[in-house]
């Protein structure tokens, strides 16, 4: 009997609703040749552009959406949210916030996190891009403000969720960085003289302060260490790999 096919892409349970389009890829299913292999959709990697627009075209024909529908920024590992009116390319942006139906918000991670939110109420949308940076400058509760300010959004009215990212087990941090976490998020780790960072712990509680209740966050249970037959790390491939992507937009 022959094995499944990989899957391309997940789904959050949470965003499985008629109004959304949303997924997070896997690295299955696109042309890229090794150490992209295979659905590669970062365009800053050395990968070839034709192979990642081939890609991107693959995954959105998969998930729903048209390559000319997706907005994106170059991520910069800050804490700048950007409110889009239409599809395309911008730079120096982590998180992108939307109204627009038709637009698919999209970011792009290889052990960061990805962290999409959905405000029922206002019908609004978020594409969070997190790594420990990110995180320590509070991308995410800045998202949530400026939602909260532009649109009167409010955390008990959103659905969240936490993608697949670095777990805590390889998350493998100095002291410099763990001294910027909440220590509930840090492990040291005597026998290594390491510490160990919890980033996608230390997010869910920033989607908790921001009045999001504990059954409206959905996290991710891979890994892109644990799981790197299926995802892309950036830490595990020493820094030449490919780039998933977390996708969400209104139909």
């Amino acid at each position: 009997m022959s094995s499944p096919m990989p899957l391309m892409f997940r789904t959050p349970t949470l965003f499985q609703r008629s109004e959304l389009v949303a997924a997070e890829s896997t690295r299955h299913g696109g042309v890229s040749p090794a150490p992209y292999d295979s659905l590669n959709l970062g365009k800053r990697t050395d990968d070839a552009p034709e192979y990642v627009e081939e890609n991107r075209r693959r995954f959105g024909a998969a998930v729903g959406f048209r390559p000319e529908q997706l907005a994106w920024s170059y991520q910069v590992h800050g804490a700048e949210v950007q409110w889009v009116e239409a599809a395309g390319g911008s730079s120096g942006y982590d998180a992108l916030v939307t109204r627009k139906p038709g637009v698919v918000l999209g970011v792009s991670v290889a052990d960061c996190a990805p962290v999409l939110v959905y405000d029922m109420r206002k019908r609004a949308i978020a594409a969070i891009h997190a790594g420990w940076r990110g995180a320590v400058a509070g991308i995410v509760p800045k998202t949530l403000q400026a939602m909260a300010e532009w649109m009167g959004t409010r955390g008990g009215d959103c659905l969240a969720y936490v993608g697949t990212c670095i777990d805590e087990c390889s998350f493998e941090v100095g002291p410099e960085v763990a001294a910027q976490f909440d220590s509930a998020f840090v492990r040291f780790n005597a026998a290594k003289g390491r510490h160990f960072v919890d980033l996608r712990g230390a997010i869910v509680q920033q989607l908790r302060a921001c009045g999001l209740p504990a059954e409206q966050i959905e996290v991710s249970p891979y890994s892109t260490v644990l799981h790197s037959d299926d995802y892309f790390s950036h830490r595990l491939s020493g820094g030449r790999t490919g780039r998933m992507m977390a996708v969400i937009g209104l139909r």
